[in-house]
């Protein structure tokens, strides 16, 4: 669709990239914005070899603008803060991160501890931005990565620009919360629903682009749910074996070995906060595929295979749908605190104890 506006001519003026974190949303809005400014570009691609390909590749053409979150840091105070304060680590963040999250990105600007947002000096660096002419490029391209943080002085300051912008110039707005966005705002843009990657595509990709095993990659795709980053990220922090782990836990729990659930919760603390975290989204995944499992007598809506497919399916029937809901939302609470600095030991017992009592209950 996008690649037809072009040849006929028809290329928006505002247009919002929707899609969950992890999608492939920010990587096609930056190489639509690539294709729009190629000089010799093929049917379905950019030629990668023009002057305008070369500079889009590092992110430093100069008809291509960029508005997003930011926050204080220790060298810059709030009342500084703006997108072109920090655009060497945002370059670096495109570079490395494509994929990434706004934890991601306040990480590697130095604000994790702050909350980032598009302040509403940024009004006027856009309208300022787009009033110049194209300096080599065909299209000027303003950027707005996660519009739905943007300050509501500043969202409704650029309304008029959005609405009729200046000639030859394109919004180009990507968003993981677009239903977060100004309804004026919405009815001025055309959006596009970006869908995240399949089971299938995670996996080819962590095999060919990451080296990772295929099995392992089938695993890692389907706790990921669609999101590359969240995938690579678990690739580097989950411990091999989360089925082994899990199905032990889950027996204890069920028998109520209360010594060894103590030893366990040992265990887990000892794990870095991000094995924890993928730990636990891995029994979140499980427990959701024991409710398909549950709920469902068509095998084909399961997405795991094998030992783990034996397992929900023994799960499901086991314990009702009230049940493995309540013990999901057991886990969903877990994450919230353990992000929140939460004694992991005291966390993952109480979790095992309060699962306990629901495996038990009727």
């Amino acid at each position: 669709m996008l690649l037809s506006g072009i040849r006929n001519n028809h290329v928006a003026h505002a247009q919002l990239f929707a899609g969950r974190p992890g999608s492939p949303a920010l990587s096609l809005a930056l190489a639509y914005a690539t294709y729009l400014n190629c000089e010799n570009p093929g049917d379905e691609d950019v030629c990668g070899q023009c002057p305008s390909c070369a500079k889009n590749q590092k992110f430093v053409h100069p008809d291509v603008h960029f508005i997003f979150p930011v926050s204080s840091t220790k060298n810059v105070a709030a009342k500084d803060a703006s997108s072109r304060l920090f655009l060497k680590e945002w370059r670096e963040f495109l570079l490395t991160t494509p994929y990434g999250s706004l934890q991601d990105w306040s990480t590697l600007y130095g604000g994790e501890d702050k909350q980032a947002l598009i302040s509403t000096k940024e009004k006027q660096t856009i309208t300022n931005d787009l009033s110049l002419k194209a300096f080599e490029g065909k299209y000027k391209i303003m950027l707005i990565w996660l519009p739905e943080l943007m300050h509501p002085n500043a969202a409704n300051g650029i309304l008029k620009v959005l609405e009729e912008p200046p000639e030859n110039s394109v919004f180009l707005l990507v968003s993981e919360q677009p239903d977060r966005l100004l309804t004026t705002i919405q009815s001025r843009v055309q959006r596009l629903n970006i869908p995240s990657f399949s089971d299938q595509e995670l996996s080819e990709l962590l095999v060919a682009a990451h080296g990772i095993q295929e099995e392992r990659s089938k695993q890692l795709a389907h706790l990921a749910d669609g999101s590359l980053r969240l995938a690579l990220h678990l690739s580097t922090e989950a411990e091999e074996d989360n089925y082994a782990q899990f199905s032990h836990w889950m027996r204890l729990c069920h028998q109520r070995q209360m010594n060894d659930l103590v030893d366990n919760a040992e265990e887990f603390s000892k794990l870095t906060r991000g094995a924890q975290n993928a730990f636990l989204q891995y029994g979140l995944s499980m427990f959701r595929e024991a409710l398909i499992s549950a709920s469902s007598t068509h095998d084909g809506l399961l997405r795991v295979e094998n030992q783990e497919k034996t397992f929900v399916s023994n799960f499901g029937k086991a314990l009702s749908v009230d049940q493995i809901q309540k013990m999901a939302e057991l886990i969903s609470e877990a994450m919230y605190h353990l992000e929140r600095n939460a004694s992991a030991k005291i966390l993952f017992m109480n979790l095992s104890i309060n699962i306990s009592k629901v495996i038990k209950s009727k």
